[in-house]
């Protein structure tokens, strides 16, 4: 056994859903990770069939597998901050929560995955209230887009006005910090919103980018922050530096066609070494 180690990786744990296709999800988080010089585990909390055309099908992981991913990564490597996507049931969410606590995880980004880009719904009805319930408290921030957004407050959203008041009110019902996404809002501008429970709303301005390819999108900005996070990058920080990898991950992939439908980013169009830090 090397006794000699002196360093370590920022680590990042994803707890989410497989994408068969690669351009989402686990995969997605984990060549995210990699991109930003970040160590990335998994814990699978669902497994779909789907590529670039859409979802065809979802196995769920039963409870006591995710428990013991998750318990078995963190007791041994342990993470520096962890990315939540896909939770598609209320005993998944309660799981989730229960190991935040467990293991006092402090720097939790959780995406609200309940819509594939494809417009398939990938959330239970009664695992929305226990997830409002149980992991907005936890999260360091949630990133839901507009759709998601929607079904959380129970109305349609169709403009930065909108945006604005539905932000506001997911932080009444218990979110900490909130990156409400707009890239669904029409026009060539894309404008995205975060707000804290202290400090100003930061509205954050963008030429929208042509492409088709964009699947995983709201996995990777995600997992940016998460890794970004790890790295020793403030909220707001991580949220900046998260946006401008995803933006030219966007730019990158352009160009590329995987499948028919919606293709992936480029998460490697400029991928940084590993990182280490002293222990």
């Amino acid at each position: 056994m090397n006794t000699e180690c002196i360093h370590q990786y920022p680590r990042v744990l994803s707890i989410a859903g497989s994408d068969s296709g690669g351009g989402a999800g686990i995969q997605a988080d984990l060549k995210t990770f990699a991109a930003l010089g970040c160590f990335g585990m998994t814990a699978i909390t669902a497994l779909t069939a789907q590529n670039t055309c859409g979802v065809r099908a979802i196995h769920a992981v039963p409870p006591d597998m995710l428990r013991a991913q998750i318990d078995a990564v963190l007791e041994d490597i342990g993470a520096d901050a962890v990315k939540v996507g896909m939770l598609h049931s209320p005993e998944i969410v309660r799981t989730v929560a229960q190991a935040i606590d467990r293991h006092q995880l402090g720097r939790v980004v959780f995406d609200p995955v309940m819509v594939a880009t494809s417009g398939a719904k990938l959330i239970d009805d009664p695992a929305i209230a226990v997830l409002v319930a149980e992991l907005f408290p936890r999260a360091a921030l949630i990133t839901p887009n507009l759709d998601e957004a929607a079904l959380l407050v129970g109305r349609p959203l169709t403009s930065v006005h909108d945006m604005a008041q539905a932000a506001a009110e997911l932080l009444a019902r218990g979110a900490r910090a909130v990156l409400l996404k707009g890239g669904h809002l029409a026009g060539d501008v894309v404008t995205d919103l975060l707000l804290q429970a202290s400090g100003d709303p930061l509205w954050m301005d963008a030429p929208r980018i042509d492409t088709g390819n964009t699947h995983g999108t709201g996995c990777t900005l995600s997992s940016a922050i998460a890794a970004h996070l790890a790295l020793g990058a403030t909220l707001t920080q991580a949220v900046q530096q998260a946006r401008e990898f995803v933006r030219q991950a966007l730019k990158a992939g352009a160009s590329v066609k995987t499948g028919q439908g919606e293709g992936p980013l480029n998460h490697g169009f400029a991928p940084l070494p590993m990182q280490l830090r002293d222990l």
